[in-house]
């Protein structure tokens, strides 16, 4: 293992920083025919009058039965992009460190970084969108905090090199940050697996793509208990809403429906793919482990274009390194796949 301190990555405002003690923190234990007049709520019950639990216990206890981690090894946010924003706020001094980012990749990492006003080191994949280990470590200095990996990877769609990854584990002493948004569509294992094999390991998922639940803005961090811990600390007191608790309740128990809706996008994608063979302006069409298909067209801007005009909305990543003239397509119900295919083949 590598020289790995968790300590001395946390930033110094933080380690000596007292959180907020909300009126749900201090009282835990509910029951029904308890007064409540400590937290300043209005009185009438309408379902949302009470604040939430500021610490989602219940959705943490469906997360942890189902990845098979503890509830101290979890922290929710308002989506994924809040998760992220509190990494950086708890490791990284503004003006001082940096992190490294691996384009093309995720857009957010980088302007989270300039939001906390902390320098963002890109490292370009190589040309298969694999990670270049030798360039990641020759760009680490001793102010690099954190080293972040979409796996699957948006906007290529590929899984990473599992050695390439532990390699980059074993031997980056700053926290590596695995963010698996699409991991769900993939049938590689996750991550969460190696949780307690490296200490600097973050692994992030969402609710947001394979569950369906975009519109709720749910985010999650699993790390181990001392990272989660410091994390912790500078969370907003109340970050998930009551609705959003409610929601992901719901659809994390309907594990059937959300299994079979994966594999209808699974197959989804498997025919778009094979239609795609069939576009003749479409030069490359790259391997893809999430729900969404990369791939290079002649004319990127035309094709683009054309396809808006019959009412197509997909996503032009040609400003992305190694993207030149490339199309991202989302899969979408069986019926929008066709239109998809039938708009390629007319323009």
């Amino acid at each position: 293992m590598n020289n790995f301190n968790l300590n001395s990555l946390i930033r110094p405002n933080v380690k000596a920083l007292k959180p907020y003690s909300s009126a749900r923190d201090e009282f835990k234990n509910f029951d029904q025919d308890m007064v409540f007049l400590d937290a300043n709520e209005n009185p009438f019950e309408n379902g949302v009058n009470r604040y939430p639990d500021p610490q989602q216990r219940t959705v943490k206890k469906i997360l942890a039965e189902q990845k098979g981690v503890q509830l101290e090894n979890i922290l929710l946010g308002n989506g994924s992009d809040e998760v992220l924003d509190l990494i950086y706020r708890a490791f990284c001094e503004p003006k001082e460190d940096n992190v490294i980012t691996l384009p093309p990749t995720y857009g957010m990492y980088g302007v989270l970084a300039n939001i906390n006003n902390v320098e963002n080191k890109e490292v370009l994949l190589v040309n298969d969108f694999q990670p270049d280990v030798d360039a990641i470590l020759e760009a680490v200095d001793k102010h690099t905090k954190l080293l972040f990996i979409c796996s699957p990877n948006n906007p290529s769609g590929n899984t990473f090199d599992a050695v390439i990854i532990e390699n980059l584990l074993k031997s980056f002493n700053g926290l590596v940050v695995i963010d698996e948004a699409y991991v769900d569509f993939s049938s590689e294992e996750s991550w969460l697996n190696k949780l307690q094999n490296y200490p600097n390991l973050i692994v992030t998922q969402t609710l947001s793509k394979a569950y369906g639940m975009a519109g709720i803005r749910l985010g999650i961090c699993y790390a181990s208990s001392e990272i989660i811990a410091v994390v912790n600390k500078i969370k907003p007191p109340y970050n998930v809403n009551e609705l959003t608790q409610q929601r992901a309740i719901k659809r994390l128990d309907d594990t059937e429906n959300v299994k079979n809706e994966i594999s209808i996008i699974t197959t989804g994608k498997s025919k778009l793919l094979k239609e795609l063979l069939e576009v003749g302006f479409v030069d490359t069409i790259y391997p893809t482990d999430s729900n969404f298909v990369l791939v290079k067209v002649d004319n990127a801007d035309k094709r683009y274009a054309q396809l808006l005009e019959k009412g197509i909305v997909v996503r032009n990543r040609s400003s992305q390194p190694l993207c030149e003239n490339c199309l991202r397509f989302t899969i979408g119900t069986e019926q929008e796949n066709k239109k998809l295919i039938k708009a390629l083949k007319e323009i």
